[in-house]
């Protein structure tokens, strides 16, 4: 997945709680990032507001919701000390509380983050689990959260049919996932899962380049035979399918909530042109593109109209 950032102006968020509800939850910026090792942190591209030296830290007026991908780090708010962020890492950034954060600088690391504010996202950062005194939950590879971080993301980016909407939904979604995490007990994982869930992970971040499971398991030390096999175990599919079906639930999502046409979807994932994507998405989904696209453009009409 390509690094992307989106900071929303005062004049766009006031735009948006007048033409859009927002169920309490509104989206202030959203970002995903690899930032090399030995290199200043944060960038220099994010707004003043955001920017920070080490030395002095930082202090938001929003609530953020920051998970660490790969690599690993040192985290230190006013709260706690300071303390290693490892990959599977989600921080959580309180209001009005000082905090400064960075990798490692042999490493560097993957960052998903979305800021927010709003009556119910402060409900909802009220509750037991969610504790400025305790603000860094593992999470792990957990496959439905990083969907739903990138789903938010290209729903910000694509500004499709009641996006503010969607996208509160979806943060909401967010929380509730590191909640569930928060409560369960972390589990011991053996190697093989570990391996398997790592090359999810790069299934999930290279949807829409040419990198082939063979490169994939090749970049991780075992066989193509061995990754198919024990994917398969781990999974319950196999890989081409698990990544066919990433593919076209994106693919599916793009027709749904933006105004693209099917060739560009069809590109935009990978396939190799419109006709092969056509017959792919009516064999899984039952109808044509054109046709899935026309029956919720219909659902979309009758409901403004009711």
């Amino acid at each position: 997945m390509e690094p992307y950032r989106k900071y929303f102006s005062s004049d766009q968020l006031a735009y948006l709680e007048e033409s859009q509800p927002n169920f309490g939850v509104n989206i202030l910026n959203v970002g995903h990032n690899i930032h090399p090792g030995k290199l200043k942190y944060p960038d220099p591209h994010h707004p003043n507001l955001y920017c920070f030296d080490w030395s002095k830290g930082r202090i938001l007026e929003e609530y953020q919701l920051i998970y660490i991908a790969k690599g690993s780090g040192t985290f230190e708010s006013e709260q706690v000390g300071s303390v290693v962020v490892h990959p599977g890492t989600v921080l959580l950034l309180f209001p009005n509380i000082w905090h400064r954060y960075k990798p490692h600088d042999d490493e560097g690391w993957e960052e998903y983050w979305v800021g927010f504010n709003g009556s119910y996202a402060s409900y909802l950062m009220q509750q037991d689990c969610f504790d400025p005194h305790a603000p860094l939950i593992h999470m792990g590879f957990n496959s439905e959260f990083i969907n739903v971080f990138i789903r938010l993301i290209d729903t910000l980016k694509f500004e499709g049919v009641a996006f503010a909407q969607l996208s509160s939904s979806l943060t909401t979604q967010l929380l509730g996932l590191v909640y569930a995490s928060a409560l369960q007990k972390e589990k011991v994982m053996d190697r093989k899962e570990q391996v398997i869930n790592n090359i999810r992970y790069k299934i999930h971040e290279n949807l829409s380049n040419c990198a082939t499971l063979e490169e994939l398991a090749s970049q991780h030390n075992v066989s193509y035979a061995w990754f198919r096999k024990t994917f398969k175990e781990v999974v319950g599919v196999s890989p081409g399918q698990y990544q066919l079906n990433l593919k076209l639930e994106k693919a599916a999502r793009m027709i749904r909530e933006t105004q693209m046409s099917i060739s560009e979807i069809a590109f935009v994932n990978g396939f190799v042109s419109e006709h092969h994507f056509s017959k792919i998405f009516k064999k899984k989904m039952g109808v044509s593109p054109s046709a899935y696209k026309h029956q919720n453009q219909s659902s979309q009409n009758n409901s403004q109209k009711i």
